[in-house]
């Protein structure tokens, strides 16, 4: 497959193309018309090329014969800077992870590395398909000019959540972090300047959101102010929630509510309001369920992360059956080691199968909503990105299904019902599938490398990047390997 980044109109041609439109339309042997950053036409190859129709002289055409293309993937919950971390938090559950390794190597970042991580980062979620991603908690010494600047050079869409911390240095919040040193740096005024200075950059493709931590024991009057701020200015809101046991056990302590009756009186969800809730595994159902549905808070569903953590599974089909929004997220690397939102939703779909003791309790056709659609509607950017249609973005990603783990996958034999595309989308395919991303009409992906990036010099720089924060942080791992 060959194309270019330098045509105002590309033609996509021989696809079986999954829409994700409001009827879930699948064309095969399909075309895509693109023209600057907009699909300008969709339909069967034969009517849109084969028949005539005025296409300028000089459009690029791209056979995609054996592929399929779906919306490019939304991630509602990674962190940006944590790739730099892969591998040096392994096999602890949650509270352990954080305030003996994550918090303190991230304490630990100075000058480019952030924009090192941001880099690593985004050049994986783009080889596996990511086209857009919510930062779940960007904090002061990542920088977000860093991750910014990583977000311009590499043409990603992002939703940067910028960490607004309640507490002040010497009032810890039942955890110690010592990126609390940087509390003047992640107060809502912080935020105000980095939305004054960010949203909307970087062609219209960059969002400011605020991030909050899970608040265990901050004073409730001060999530509700942020609240208050957040609804004044709409501002969107991401919040790691009920992700851990203990945690839930903090909202009926220290607050003597269920944690979306918390979310709820402190004005951090609400009608017409734009909030990600990240994780929400300890929930109480019974509350919980009715109360994300009447507000509209949509949940960050990250079964990798939950499981490696231990923290449980998020009641996925209880919460799509009770009407809540879902979406999809990775977490960052060193609670998944991957970015790869392909392997989160095949296990999304076997985890409940498997608990349930019901095969497709989690159809794959939701699965694959989750991680596109379901996520645009979520960061509020479902008119431009999340569905394959006229007049929408030109954010897509295209797989090359000839492969060995895809085989006998066959396009051409879908109508007599001999394969479905959508299945094979969720459980056969994984980033390796990804041959080439679109992004607002460009073409960042293209036979599975980055275009224009040297690859290398990404991995090499994450490398130095690693061994200077270990240096100053004087971290190392607890390891019982015999080494020689």
């Amino acid at each position: 497959m060959t194309a270019t980044t330098h045509h105002e109109v590309i033609v996509f041609i021989h696809a079986t193309v999954i829409t994700q439109d409001s009827q879930r339309t699948v064309w095969l042997d399909a075309a895509i018309v693109t023209k600057r950053d907009r699909i300008i036409a969709i339909g069967k190859t034969s009517h849109l090329v084969d028949d005539g129709n005025a296409l300028p002289i000089n459009a690029r055409f791209v056979d995609c014969s054996g592929r399929v293309i779906i919306p490019g993937l939304v991630n509602t919950h990674a962190h940006a800077a944590q790739s730099l971390l892969r591998g040096l938090a392994e096999d602890v559950p949650l509270h352990s992870w954080l305030c003996d390794a994550v918090w303190p190597l991230e304490a630990q970042f100075d000058g480019d590395d952030g924009y090192v991580a941001a880099k690593l980062t985004i050049a994986e979620m783009l080889k596996s398909g990511t086209t857009c991603f919510l930062e779940a908690m960007l904090t002061h010494r990542t920088g977000f000019d860093n991750v910014a600047r990583a977000v311009e050079e590499l043409g990603i869409r992002a939703c940067l959540g910028k960490l607004v911390k309640t507490t002040d240095p010497g009032s810890k919040d039942g955890l110690p972090d010592p990126r609390d040193i940087d509390a003047q740096q992640m107060s809502m005024d912080a935020m105000l300047a980095a939305h004054a200075k960010h949203h909307g950059s970087c062609g219209g493709r960059l969002q400011t959101w605020v991030a909050l931590g899970t608040p265990r024991g901050s004073p409730e009057a001060a999530y509700h102010a942020l609240g208050e701020t957040c609804e004044k200015n709409s501002f969107g809101i991401t919040m790691h929630c009920a992700e851990a046991p203990k945690d839930r056990l903090t909202y009926h302590e220290a607050y003597g509510c269920s944690p979306v009756e918390f979310c709820k009186r402190t004005k951090l969800i609400g009608p017409g309001r734009k909030t990600v809730l990240a994780h929400m595994v300890n929930l109480d159902l019974e509350t919980d369920l009715a109360l994300l549905r009447e507000t509209g808070a949509t949940v960050s569903h990250n079964p990798a992360s939950n499981c490696k953590l231990g923290s449980g599974i998020a009641a996925v089909p209880q919460m799509l059956e009770a009407g809540v929004h879902v979406a999809m997220g990775t977490d960052g690397a060193p609670c998944n080691n991957t970015y790869d939102v392909f392997r989160e939703m095949r296990l999304a779909g076997l985890l409940q199968s498997g608990i349930h003791n019901q095969a497709g309790i989690l159809p794959a056709e939701d699965i694959l909503a989750m991680a596109t659609i379901r996520g645009a509607e979520a960061l509020g950017l479902d008119k431009d990105t999340g569905s394959l249609e006229v007049g929408k973005k030109a954010d897509f990603v295209v797989l090359d299904m000839a492969t060995m783990g895809c085989a006998p996958f066959d396009s051409a034999q879908v109508l007599d019902g001999g394969f479905d595309p959508v299945t094979a989308v969720v459980y056969s395919c994984t980033g390796a599938n990804v041959e080439c991303v679109v992004i607002d009409g460009k073409i960042l992906v293209e036979n599975h490398g980055l275009v224009g990036v040297s690859e290398q010099s990404i991995v090499n720089d994450a490398k130095s990047a690693i061994r200077r924060i270990r240096k100053r942080s004087n971290f190392r791992t607890a390891s019982l390997r015999n080494y020689k």
